[in-house]
């Protein structure tokens, strides 16, 4: 069974295609649909994002879609940057950039008060608009300065809860286990092997 994913990002597709191995199931990228319109993230919330992604992909290229979208919810900050983790610090930010306006903003919380939760939601939609959504979250805090060389985006900042180190000094399996994604991955795994 083919799934499309809503990205074009083929590392991506090469991971879910070895988690999902033995299921007979093969992702394929926007790449296999190159006339697929890009689809604008302006949703509320990861769900919104996510739903939107995967319906629209799943009506144009008439396979089950999957999409997703997560971000950093700082208690401190009221929620923020929540859906606007990816572009914080303005449009054409990147990891440093973003990483470096969320710390300037916490500076003035103590420890305590530097709760945060990732979330993550993976959307699955069949062609006819039918949809299932997963939902994963890691809470902890924000540390005061980037550590670690592993992960992306708010990762070396980012301490689990019960854990001295970042996402960031994790093994990618470890991560994976405490993770956001990879609580939503499990779930949306289940659903696949049962359903298949």
């Amino acid at each position: 069974m083919d799934i499309a994913l809503a990205t074009r990002n083929s590392k991506k597709a090469e991971e879910l295609t070895r988690l999902f191995s033995g299921l007979g199931v093969r992702f394929l990228t926007l790449d296999e649909f190159p006339d697929c319109p890009e689809i604008v993230e302006d949703g509320k919330t990861f769900r919104a994002n996510a739903l939107k992604k995967a319906v629209a992909v799943a009506r144009f290229t008439g396979c089950l879609a999957v999409a997703d979208d997560s971000g950093l919810e700082v208690d401190a900050l009221g929620g923020a940057p929540g859906v606007f983790s990816a572009r914080y610090a303005g449009i054409d930010a990147d990891d440093k950039k973003n990483l470096r306006k969320l710390l300037k903003e916490l500076n003035k919380f103590p420890g305590k008060s530097r709760g945060a939760r990732f979330v993550c939601c993976i959307a699955l939609a069949l062609p006819d608009g039918h949809y299932k959504t997963f939902t994963g979250e890691a809470r902890g805090t924000i540390g005061r300065r980037p550590e670690g060389e592993n992960g992306f985006g708010y990762d070396p900042v980012f301490y689990p809860e019960g854990r001295s180190m970042t996402f960031a000094e994790m093994s990618a399996v470890e991560k994976d286990s405490l993770s956001h994604r990879g609580k939503a991955m499990k779930k949306l795994y289940a659903y696949l092997k049962k359903s298949l």
